[in-house]
């Protein structure tokens, strides 16, 4: 068995990415991050029982980090792995943008990521195994207008990753990000339809990914087979960069 904690685990994304492992391995155990919202939390875990269960994560808070991994221990005995995936978005031009959008933004995405590594680390060193997928964004590398505080701390994390990777490989840990473009979740939900016409020329796809083709670039990343890629930063845009 492989016990799996999954952040953002009541969005559409972290939904996609637990739904994934526990239909292609019957042997794998989901355990959802979840803060105030866990109605749809709860639901995937009733149609999974015994191998699916919502976990109460404070992702900015390192006391909350620590009490979800030791239920995690203390139910499971292990941490397999770890898919940094909670995080918002709040968009301003920087000459107006408010303290509170860039502080929010910045705990939301990059000190996350931070304690969440810092919190699996050990068990997983321990173990002499582990494998970290933190979920950055395509923004990292070609932000848009109005997103200094998103894209700073997606490229933050991308290189948190790149320098974790380095520190934990001769411990059989492997750490890798994930960077999604346009995403078809409940955060494109806003777009009315001419923006989303607009979204979709500038993609040479011409549509918007799905929760499901992120999440198999994250099981294969989580998987045995993975185990001499660390330290990546794997796109997922339909060719936009």
């Amino acid at each position: 068995m492989r016990s799996i904690l999954i952040t953002g685990g009541n969005g559409g994304l972290g939904l996609g990415i637990g739904r994934y492992f526990l239909e292609h391995d019957s042997a794998d155990k989901v355990w959802l991050g979840v803060r105030a919202n866990r109605a749809a939390a709860d639901a995937l875990a009733a149609e999974f029982p015994g191998r699916c269960a919502p976990v109460e994560l404070e992702v900015t808070a390192k006391d909350s980090w620590e009490a979800a991994v030791a239920t995690i221990l203390d139910t499971d005995g292990r941490l397999d792995v770890l898919v940094n995936n909670a995080g918002l978005h709040r968009d301003h031009l920087l000459a107006t943008m408010p303290d509170d959008a860039w502080s929010t933004v910045i705990a939301a995405n990059l000190d996350s990521v931070f304690l969440g590594c810092r919190a699996v680390i050990r068990p997983m060193m321990a173990q002499r195994h582990g494998r970290i997928v933190n979920i950055a964004s395509l923004s990292a590398i070609l932000p848009p207008l109005g997103q200094t505080n998103y894209a700073a701390a997606k490229a933050g994390v991308v290189a948190l990753t790149q320098t974790l990777a380095k520190e934990v490989a001769r411990a059989g840990i492997t750490v890798n990000a994930v960077l999604p473009g346009y995403i078809a979740t409940e955060a494109l939900s806003h777009m009315d339809e001419e923006a989303a016409k607009r979204a979709k020329a500038g993609i040479p796809m011409r549509r918007f990914g799905t929760p499901a083709e992120v999440a198999c670039a994250v099981r294969f990343l989580a998987c045995q087979d993975a185990a001499y890629v660390t330290g990546s930063a794997l796109k997922i845009d339909g060719g936009i960069f």
